[in-house]
């Protein structure tokens, strides 16, 4: 059946937009977890993290007031809104499910060069691997200290390159990214279609000579 009745729009847009205020909240959650168990310290990541779930909870709560209240201006706002994202999100979706091992390789060697020394060292003790292609990769300074490698394998002598391991799984990370992006992208054109037709329709308990 059809959800064509002003109610049914109304939940279904309401419904939606909680959806996404609770990916919203995992995000922030998530990064302030990580955070508090020391699993990323660049302020950089969490940071990022934490401004995305954010700006999706704003967008949500727009949407929801804009559904319970049947506000014109709001409902306008956030369909635009969600047009821009799904526009940005579908381009980010499809680069990851199109690219190569040779662009992986170059996207992540630049990520590997301009990340933040300790922010390095951090993913070398994670991942348990020293250096990028080689395992001979120098100490760098930071605050007038040198950082080495700390992983448990350099204990044992027997580090693996970073850049091998996370190529080996690049292709598929890229490959859930893209997908778990295209998917996610396809709820909110349902957004927008749901949001412009509610928005187009009369409140059965207005006033039927009303313009709305």
């Amino acid at each position: 059946m059809v959800c064509g009745g002003f109610t049914c729009s109304k939940n279904a847009l309401c419904a939606l937009n909680v959806v996404y205020m609770l990916v919203g909240l995992l995000l922030i959650g998530v990064a302030a977890w990580g955070k508090g168990f020391g699993i990323v310290s660049s302020l950089h990541i969490i940071g990022g993290v934490i401004a995305i779930g954010v700006f999706l909870l704003f967008i949500a709560i727009i949407g929801l007031i804009g559904a319970v209240s049947h506000h014109q201006v709001m409902l306008f706002i956030y369909m635009v809104v969600l047009i821009l994202i799904f526009i940005f999100q579908l381009v980010v979706s499809c680069s990851c499910l199109a690219m190569n091992s040779s662009q992986q390789e170059r996207f992540l060697n630049e990520a590997w060069t301009n990340m933040g020394n300790v922010t390095r060292r951090e993913m070398e003790k994670n991942l348990n691997c020293c250096g990028w292609l080689n395992t001979t990769d120098k100490s760098v300074q930071f605050r007038g200290e040198f950082l080495l490698c700390t992983a448990d394998c350099k204990s044992k002598n027997k580090c693996e390159p970073c850049g091998e391991k996370m190529l080996n799984h690049a292709g598929e990370a890229l490959k859930i990214l893209g997908g778990v992006g295209l998917f996610f992208s396809f709820t909110e054109i349902l957004g927008v279609w749901l949001a412009f037709r509610y928005r187009n329709q009369k409140d059965p308990r207005a006033n039927p000579s009303a313009f709305l």
